[in-house]
C-alpha cells in the first residue's frame, strides 16, 4: 500500500514538472515571437515618431511640428518633388513589368505543363527556379554586362526600356511558379473536351484554360508589382544613366550618401506604413467576415 501510494505520487510530481515545462516553454516561445516583431517594426515607430520634428538628425526632438508632411506636399518644395518623381516612376515601372512578366510567365507556365516529354519539362522547371535561387546581384551584373555589349554594337543606351527588362526578368520564374500549381489542380479533360467540341486553340486557351487559373496569375501579378517595388540591386544596375530618372530605392541610396535621410522623407515612410497597416487591418477584417458567413453557411 505504501510502495502504490509513493508512485501516485511520482506520477503527480510528473505531471507538475511536465505542466512547468509547457509552461515555461510557451513563455519562451512568447518572448520570442515578440522579440522578433520587436525587431521588424521598432524601427518604423522609431522613423514615424520623428517624423513629426523638426530636427534633421534622427533621434534629436527639436519640438512637435507638422512641417515635414507639409513640405512633403508642397509643390514647391525640391524634396518634396524628388520623392514624388521617385514614387511614381517606381510604380510606373513596377505595373509594366508586371503586366508584361504576368503575360510572359502565364504563357510559359502553360507551355511547360503542356510539354509532353517528361525530361524536357523537368529540365524547363529546373531551368525557371535557377534565377529564383540565385544571388540577384549575379543577374543584375549579368544585365548590366548585356547592356553594355548592347551599347556599344547597337548604340542602346540604358534607359526605361531596360529598367523593365531587369524587372521582367526577376519576376517572370515567380509568375511561373505561381501559375503552375494551378495548372496542376486543372482538370485536363476540360481542354481536350473543348477541342473535340470545335473550339480552336486560342479559343481552348482563352474560355477555358486561363478562366480556370486566374487565381495564380492574379497572384503571379501582385508577386511581380511587390519584386518590382521592393528592388535595388538590378534597379541600380539597369536603371537610365542619365536623365536623373530614380526609384525610391534608390532615390534613398543617392540622398543619404550625399545629405542622409531627409525629414520629408520620414514622413513619407510614416505614411506608407499607415496606409499598408490600414489595408491589412480591413483585409484581415473582410477575411474574417467571409470566413464568419462561410461557417454560419455550413452549420445552417
Amino acid at each position: 500500500m505504501e510502495q502504490k501510494t509513493m508512485t501516485i505520487e511520482q506520477v503527480n510530481r510528473a505531471l507538475a514538472n511536465k505542466r512547468k515545462w509547457e509552461k515555461a516553454k510557451k513563455i519562451l516561445a512568447n518572448v520570442f515571437i515578440y522579440f522578433v516583431l520587436a525587431l521588424m517594426y521598432a524601427p518604423l515607430v522609431y522613423i514615424t515618431i520623428y517624423s513629426f520634428t523638426g530636427s534633421k538628425t534622427t533621434g534629436m526632438w527639436s519640438g512637435f511640428t507638422f512641417d515635414n508632411y507639409i513640405t512633403l506636399f508642397d509643390s514647391n518644395n525640391m524634396i518634396g518633388q524628388k520623392i514624388w518623381s521617385a514614387v511614381g516612376n517606381t510604380a510606373l515601372v513596377a505595373l509594366t513589368s508586371a503586366a508584361i512578366s504576368t503575360v510572359l510567365g502565364t504563357l510559359g507556365a502553360i507551355g511547360i505543363f503542356y510539354l509532353r516529354k517528361k525530361w524536357m519539362k523537368n529540365t524547363m522547371d529546373f531551368v525557371t527556379q535557377i534565377p529564383v535561387v540565385n544571388a540577384e546581384i549575379v543577374t543584375a551584373v549579368s544585365l548590366c554586362v548585356l547592356f553594355v555589349i548592347c551599347a556599344k554594337a547597337f548604340g542602346m543606351q540604358r534607359s526605361f526600356f531596360t529598367l523593365v527588362i531587369g524587372h521582367v526578368v526577376l519576376s517572370i520564374p515567380y509568375v511561373v511558379m505561381s501559375v503552375q500549381p494551378k495548372l496542376e489542380q486543372m482538370d485536363p479533360a476540360l481542354y481536350e473536351a473543348a477541342m473535340d467540341l470545335g473550339a480552336t486553340q486560342t479559343q481552348s486557351l482563352f474560355k477555358v484554360i486561363i478562366p480556370d487559373i486566374v487565381p495564380g496569375i492574379l497572384s503571379g501579378f501582385l508577386l511581380s508589382i511587390t519584386l518590382s517595388l521592393d528592388d535595388y540591386v538590378i534597379t541600380a544596375f539597369t536603371k537610365p544613366t542619365v536623365g536623373g530618372f530614380d526609384t525610391i530605392s534608390t532615390y534613398v541610396d543617392a540622398v543619404t550618401k550625399k545629405a542622409g535621410l531627409p525629414t520629408q522623407l520620414r514622413a513619407f515612410t510614416a505614411i506608407l506604413f499607415a496606409v499598408i497597416l490600414i489595408v491589412m487591418i480591413v483585409m484581415n477584417i473582410k477575411s474574417a467576415q467571409n470566413a464568419k458567413k462561410y461557417k454560419e453557411k455550413g452549420d445552417k
